[in-house]
């Protein structure tokens, strides 16, 4: 018959039980009596399957403490539920593991578990089954045990016995040394001794003990057959247990000196990989042995004769080794108690991903071998190519000629980084650097942002950075003083005195070749032009439109005959300014000697040149010549209307950066049309290095202040811009202006428009040239119509599409468009025509540009409307007049630029149409521009206007008046 609380089928039979339970509680309560009881752990073996079974169990125990039966077996997993502390739960969680534990031999799992268990949180008492006492578990059955993990510390004893080796276990043990054969194994993972259990953590050495036992704790080798065991068994036993070598006598001092012993021991790192883990070795070699030092190995050497000796190993040098390394990461330093476990065989370990940090191991290595350790095998790591050595860098600035010489040497331990490879990693935001051994050195992160900015700066030039003297307060801004030569230091010191206080540039007499009185301000300019030209520092002239930025240049080169012995210089402009240009020339510099290369005759070669001192082009004809030209070196180069090149990936831009000069200015009304980064083309073309790279400056400049309106950055970039830009508006100087100013602006007309205009121009001259003079008189209405439509084509040939189409380019409309576009935002307009189709023309381009506008003709009703909504309302901006409905009676004093579209017969009538704004009222100065097409009959009007004053002074009448006055050689000259 089965006892109560017996095994049925290997589960505990608590139905049996609970009668008997219920009945004892029943009589306790009865009697008025509560026996006490407690919470404690039983270790046993599973009755068939003999694996450690532990089994939380309810004890009652009597008035002295002894146990009573029945034991209650309780489930661990519900008591999971009534805990919120870390330690029980795993406490439970261990005791579920083992309570239905089916797993023979040593697991991970396991033993985690039962450390888990003997923390023993609950402080509860530890008992274990006797099974000679009973085979069941009960209370006369248990034995009340301490039970603790024991830190192994297992050492062989190997001595020379005659022919044999004999071989012995001991086990350190509460400060005493235990013979193998006095221990006993139990429950896979403990050692038994005097009654009291210990864990032991590790496999290796339950089987190093069981197999001691196994021999009787005496395992005897042969002389024979000790050297192959040693060599097989024994030294790799060394890794996790010390061997005590008895028969060993320790080296004499000749011995070790012989051997290499008595030499300072060298320290080495050993790099190695176990899966996904770095694994971290350090050796002490002594003399030409190398010691793991996170093994228990003993030296073994031999001396000349063939005596074997032992050496002490230098127990706090390795002490400091592995503390040098365990400092250096959180998880060494726990790793350091395992090792006292001796758990891990010689080594440190790390998961690659945070071993391969550059941050880490760059550190961790410099650390290293600051204390003398070598490591080896780093670049055998799989798929590493870094470079295990930090950066060394070095910089120093010496002054050029025409620039700062920075000298970059950036090594990795012998390994120097080429310039070009540095700028390429640098350019590409990338730390790392190809070097030429293969491996990628990693560049600091503080130097990064550093090195960017010196090659936004500068220019690579061989094996040196040149960052141009321009860029002087850049220089100053990245570089410590430190790193500057004596003259470097002396050279910004120079620039910053000069530039700092424009009050100080000296004054330049004017040529006397130069036909004009400059006024105050364009005297300053010719000063500035000179003071940049002693640095030899390029710049920007932006005066306003109209304010003589051609004359000022013009007196500049006149001032470079006694500079310079060189002095031909190379104008750009667009191709409606090239006749403006030369007429400028004549007008205020007559003895400049000019060559202008433009249109079918230009000069197709290079080589004379320098006869000339002003070699005047287009923009057009430079696209066209490119090849010549950048072959030749010219003094100056300035580019007028330099917004054109405002686009870095524009032809033009990229041709005129192939051009050679000396020195370059640029000259525009407006430096910036659109946004900031316009500034960066025309910039980088005039003061080279200045604005960084392209992509620096929309980063730094551009974006921020066109997106984000950052004050502080626009602030920053006018200070570095300041120096080499000369900017006038008309109202800073309008004291010094005349009243109205007048000019002209010749468009150029493109292929198209000249096919027609040259084909309508054939067809009138032949006309007058085979008609009698007294004929011409009778039919002058024809000529006229004729010579009207020439007019006409000049302005847009789309004014004639009623006859056929004719094409709509018009080199008028894009010059007068262009110039709404630039002075709209600032200025008030009027644009006179004559011929009100083509205000029709205009009046379609502004809206299509959403430009504010208001259009009077001769078929406007409410003139008094159009004017007061132009004079008053700011929105408008432009006002489009008929020359018949703007002749007379209009106040439009609001306007103060007037754009001629197509000039008059009667000068007369053209002030008329200014006078419109400049009259009573006007506080601002008036800007009148003509708009002409060149080599057509509007040049020649004009000319009629100088030479046939007395016709159109006398003649203020009707066109047809003037017609009838003018011979036949008169119209044959006009066409």
């Amino acid at each position: 018959m089965k006892e109560i609380g017996d095994y049925e089928d290997g589960k505990f039979n608590y139905e049996r039980l609970a009668p008997i339970l219920k009945a004892v509680k029943a009589a306790r309560l009865h009697l008025g009596h509560h026996q006490p009881t407690k919470m404690a752990l039983i270790f046993s073996r599973h009755r068939y399957y003999r694996h450690l079974v532990i089994e939380l169990a309810s004890i009652n125990t009597s008035l002295n403490g002894k146990l009573k039966n029945p034991l209650v077996f309780l489930d661990p997993s519900d008591l999971i539920w009534k805990t919120e502390k870390q330690d029980e739960l795993k406490f439970y969680s261990g005791v579920t593991r083992f309570k239905n534990n089916y797993n023979e031999g040593f697991s991970e799992s396991n033993l985690e578990a039962l450390k888990a268990i003997l923390l023993n949180p609950l402080k509860l008492d530890f008992y274990t089954h006797d099974e000679k006492a009973s085979s069941t578990i009960n209370a006369a059955s248990v034995v009340l045990t301490q039970i603790s993990v024991l830190k192994v510390n297992l050492e062989l004893n190997v001595d020379e016995r005659g022919d044999f080796f004999d071989i012995s276990g001991l086990l350190h043990l509460d400060g005493k040394a235990i013979a193998m054969e006095d221990l006993k194994l139990c429950y896979h993972y403990f050692v038994e001794f005097k009654n009291r259990l210990y864990l032991i953590e590790n496999p290796y050495f339950l089987n190093a003990i069981e197999f001691f036992k196994q021999n009787q704790n005496n395992l005897i080798i042969t002389r024979s057959e000790y050297e192959d065991f040693q060599q097989n068994i024994l030294t790799k036993l060394e890794e996790k247990i010390k061997i005590n070598y008895a028969y060993l006598k320790q080296a004499t001092k000749k011995q070790r000196i012989e051997q290499g012993f008595d030499l300072e021991n060298e320290q080495i790192i050993y790099l190695s990989e176990s899966e996904d883990f770095v694994l971290i070795t350090p050796v002490m070699k002594y003399g030409n042995l190398e010691i793991p030092v996170i093994s228990q190995k003993q030296i073994r050497s031999k001396d000349k004769k063939g005596q074997l000796f032992t050496v002490n190993r230098n127990e706090e040098q390795e002490i400091q080794f592995i503390n040098t390394i365990a400092k250096m990461h959180p998880q060494f330093k726990e790793q350091m108690e395992e090792f006292s476990y001796q758990r891990h065989a010689d080594c440190f370990y790390l998961h690659r991903k945070h071993f391969l940090q550059a941050e880490w191991f760059l550190e961790a290595f410099e650390v290293w071998r600051s204390r003398g350790i070598a490591i080896l095998g780093f670049n055998e790591l799989k798929e590493n190519k870094l470079n295990q050595y930090k950066a060394e860098i070095a910089i120093h600035v010496i002054s050029g000629i025409d620039w700062f010489e920075t000298a970059i040497k950036v090594k990795f331990n012998k390994q120097e980084v080429s310039l070009k490879h540095l700028h390429k990693s640098i350019r590409n935001k990338s730390k790392f650097v190809q070097l030429d051994d293969g491996t990628s050195g990693i560049l600091p992160d503080e130097w990064l942002e550093k090195f960017e900015h010196y090659f936004a700066a500068g220019e690579i030039i061989g094996d040196s950075l040149h960052t141009p003297n321009i860029n002087y307060a850049k220089v100053e801004e990245l570089y410590e003083e430190e790193l500057l030569d004596l003259e470097s230091r002396e050279r910004l010191s120079l620039y910053k005195s000069k530039f700092s206080d424009f009050e100080k540039i000296e004054h330049i007499e004017v040529s006397k070749d130069l036909n004009a009185t400059l006024r105050s301000y364009q005297q300053e300019g010719l000063n500035w032009l000179n003071f940049l030209d002693s640095f030899n520092f390029g710049g920007c002239l932006a005066d306003d439109m109209g304010l003589g930025k051609t004359v000022q240049v013009l007196a500049f080169i006149l001032s470079q005959r006694e500079r310079v012995k060189h002095n031909t210089n190379l104008v750009v402009v667009p191709a409606s300014l090239v006749f403006n240009w030369e007429q400028e020339i004549r007008k205020f510099a007559p003895s400049l000697k000019v060559l202008t290369v433009y249109g079918v005759a230009r000069i197709k070669a290079t080589n004379n040149f320098d006869q000339y001192e002003i070699v005047l082009t287009s923009y057009g004809t430079l696209l066209t010549d490119i090849k010549l030209l950048k072959n030749y070196r010219f003094n100056y180069i300035f580019l007028d209307e330099s917004q054109l090149i405002k686009n870095p990936d524009s032809q033009r831009y990229k041709a005129v950066r192939l051009l050679s000069s000396r020195n370059k200015i640029v000259m525009t009304g407006t430096p910036i049309e659109n946004n900031t980064f316009d500034l960066y083309g025309q910039f980088s073309f005039a003061c080279p290095g200045l604005l960084g790279s392209r992509e620096q400056f929309r980063q730094l400049y551009s974006v921020p202040i066109d997106q984000f309106k950052d004050g502080k950055r626009a602030e920053e970039l006018h200070k570095r811009i300041n120096p080499f830009l000369l900017r006038r508006t008309k109202e800073q100087v309008a004291t010094e202006l005349p009243d109205k100013t007048e000019m002209v602006i010749y468009c150029e007309m493109g292929e198209q428009q000249r096919e027609i205009y040259e084909s309508c121009r054939t067809e009138i001259r032949d006309y007058i040239m085979g008609t009698a003079e007294d004929e011409l008189t009778k039919s002058s209405m024809h000529v006229l119509q004729g010579i009207t439509k020439l007019r006409q084509i000049c302005d847009s040939p789309t004014i004639l599409s009623k006859e056929k189409y004719y094409g709509n380019a018009s080199a008028k409309m894009d010059v007068l468009i262009e110039q709404i576009e630039n002075k709209a935002p600032f200025h008030k307009i009027l644009v006179f025509s004559q011929f009100v189709s083509m205000l029709d023309l205009v009046k379609a381009e502004l809206v299509a540009r959403d430009i504010p506008f208001n259009y009077l003709t001769g078929q406007t009703k409410d003139r008094a409307a159009v004017v007061n909504s132009f004079q008053d309302d700011e929105s408008v901006r432009v006002l489009l007049i008929s020359l018949k409905a703007g002749g007379v009676g209009l106040n439009l004093t609001q306007a103060d630029y007037v754009y001629l579209v197509d000039p008059w017969w009667n000068p007369a009538v053209e002030n008329q149409a200014i006078d419109r704004t400049y009259r009573i009222g006007q506080h601002k100065n008036v800007m009148a521009v003509r708009l002409i097409c060149p080599d057509t009959i509007e040049e020649k009007i004009m000319l009629m206007q100088e030479t046939k004053k007395g016709i159109a002074r006398d003649l203020i009448k009707t066109e047809t008046s003037i017609f009838k006055s003018l011979s036949k050689k008169d119209l044959l000259e006009l066409i």
